[in-house]
């Protein structure tokens, strides 16, 4: 699908609050194909989301991922259990939520490195067609960044389901939870 033609379906999902905020735009260079150009999601004139840079924090190696206190990793008795059964239960009670958080912000770091390194171009075209042709539940629940804040911002998310996703929202990277705050200042 051509850019414009995919940049309208996109438009035309956008919930009426952020219509006019938030843009889609991409650059080319017709006269320099080695150059890839660019594609990135503007809000309120400034962009936001550029495929290769963004205003939002970028987290380099797991290790900054673990040690940002800004990142709240929430618990279940479940985790602890799992880390009891795993020990054979010769770690003191405290110890055990230390390490079940620690392995839950491992993977959580993991997950967040993949997804943004699959950021570029071309790959925000193959994500954008995709959402169009998924249903929104997809998007939500996906590891995607991209599908995330496509989804954010449709106007099939209503207000309910935005409230009701505020607890998912804290394993989210950055950027989603940055579109999430977004659509929350839209109700």
């Amino acid at each position: 699908m051509a850019w414009s033609k995919l940049k309208q379906h996109l438009e035309s999902f956008l919930c009426p609050a952020l219509y006019g905020r938030v843009e889609y735009l991409s650059t080319s260079y017709r006269y320099l194909p080695d150059k890839a150009g660019l594609c990135y999601i503007a809000v309120d004139k400034k962009n936001v989301l550029n495929m290769s840079d963004t205003l939002i924090r970028w987290y380099q190696t797991e290790l900054e991922i673990k040690n940002d206190s800004d990142i709240q990793i929430p618990i279940n008795n479940e985790e602890i259990e799992a880390v009891r059964k795993d020990t054979k239960g010769s770690v003191p009670e405290e110890r055990l939520k230390v390490i079940a958080r620690s392995r839950k912000i491992s993977e959580y770091a993991k997950e967040l490195l993949s997804a943004q390194s699959s950021l570029s171009k071309s790959n925000f075209i193959v994500v954008a067609n995709r959402f169009l042709s998924i249903s929104i539940e997809e998007s939500i629940e996906s590891n995607d960044i991209l599908l995330n804040i496509l989804a954010l911002v449709d106007r099939r998310v209503g207000k309910k389901r935005i409230l009701n996703m505020t607890e998912k929202m804290k394993l989210k990277h950055p950027i989603v939870q940055y579109f999430f705050e977004l659509r929350l200042s839209t109700l």
